[in-house]
């Protein structure tokens, strides 16, 4: 058994001519970038790529495949080199039994499967060319679909305010929506961790995933987590969510919850802190209170403590969070140390030190360590380093 760093949640901004594909995501975000990026900047081992259905990104992967940029592994997924790239769609469910909008992860193994699914997605969606499009199906006919693919199937960021399971405020269970034993897993989201979560007694039956939902290269892995698995493939990845034959995830690595841009009620006008139940803001009168995911869950617990077995959550600041740690100094740590990982993880402080500031190395090692102050964020404003 192997370790492999893992983020499954990358947007692509624009295709291979241009053409915009998640509206929010940077023109940089192309498929061949975020390969190239993901593997020599950030040193991660398996990537999910959640806007391949796009008809032009397909036409992207075919490409690479028949120059040999690109390998279809036997077991399912792409490599590219020492980085495994798993093909997969992030859809809005929208109707009258889910009360949505709801987002949601799914992955296959193969082009030619994922190449299928955007077919028949082009039946169910306005504009298939586009991230995160509604869907006009139902969550459970999504999911029947996403199976008889062979593929697998994620509700994302379940408890951020907007367009997530529970974060609406509208559902207190996730079989008002899915069939339960049709899910491979739960994405946490930035505003929660694995002890948050857990205090939602069904949500114990399933494995947590962190992931960045980055719309842009550098905030790649600024969630990701450490799997144990026999090789970086799309079959071993299932397995893994399922803790099958000692594949599982090892550890979660995340924002401390503090540093979600949603973690605490606020105006999401003024950033004013209100209370749980608060319509108005008492400090500048409008009605644009975003309720935090601590009280959003506080409102559904139901359980306490974790089920045993359950992976550490470990509170990891991303590099670009570290005030005073620009583009710059960024590029000189990884042309350095090799990757962001290597970074994060493995240099000494006195490596660090030779290379940058002492004042942004022991930032870096308190990080590390979890020993930063921090103010929590709220609003759709991130939580920042207090130090």
């Amino acid at each position: 058994m192997n370790f492999y760093y893992v983020d499954l949640h990358i947007h692509i901004g624009r295709t291979w001519t241009g053409k915009p594909v998640k509206i929010t995501g940077a023109k940089s975000l192309t498929f061949s970038n975020i390969i190239e990026h993901a593997r020599h900047e950030k040193g991660l081992n398996m990537i999910g790529i959640i806007d391949s259905h796009s008809p032009e990104v397909i036409l992207e992967m075919e490409s690479l495949a028949a120059s040999g940029d690109i390998i279809e592994h036997h077991d399912g997924g792409l490599a590219y080199g020492d980085l495994t790239v798993i093909p997969g769609s992030e859809l809005e469910i929208y109707d009258d039994q889910c009360n949505g909008p709801i987002h949601v992860l799914c992955y296959f193994p193969t082009i030619a499967i994922m190449r299928e699914f955007s077919n028949w997605l082009s039946h169910h969606l306005k504009n298939v060319q586009l991230s995160s499009q509604r869907i006009y199906a139902s969550g459970l006919e999504l999911q029947k679909k996403v199976k008889e693919l062979g593929g697998l199937f994620i509700p994302a960021h379940v408890f951020t305010p907007f367009k997530s399971l529970y974060g609406k405020g509208v559902h207190r269970s996730l079989t008002e929506v899915f069939n339960p034993d049709l899910i491979d897993g739960i994405e946490l989201g930035l505003s929660s961790n694995t002890e948050m979560a857990d205090q939602i007694k069904e949500l114990h039956n399933y494995t947590f995933v962190t992931n960045s939902d980055a719309h842009s290269l550098a905030k790649i892995a600024r969630e990701y987590q450490v799997m144990v698995m026999k090789e970086p493939s799309f079959k071993e990845l299932g397995m893994a969510l399922k803790t099958e034959q000692g594949r599982k995830i090892v550890a979660n690595y995340g924002l401390d919850p503090l540093l979600g841009k949603y973690h605490k009620t606020v105006c999401a006008k003024c950033l004013h802190p209100a209370g749980k139940e608060d319509q108005i803001c008492t400090q500048c009168g409008k009605n644009q209170i975003v309720k935090g995911v601590a009280d959003r869950i506080r409102e559904l617990r139901s359980a306490q403590g974790s089920p045993e077995g359950r992976p550490p959550y470990i509170h990891q600041v991303p590099l670009d969070f570290i005030p005073g740690l620009g583009p710059k100094i960024l590029e000189k740590l990884v042309n350095h140390f090799g990757s962001e990982m290597a970074i994060l993880h493995e240099v000494p402080s006195q490596a660090l030190k030779e290379v940058v500031p002492a004042k942004i190395a022991e930032l870096i090692m308190k990080a590390r360590e979890g020993k930063v102050n921090l103010a929590a964020g709220g609003g759709g404003k991130y939580g920042k380093i207090a130090d």
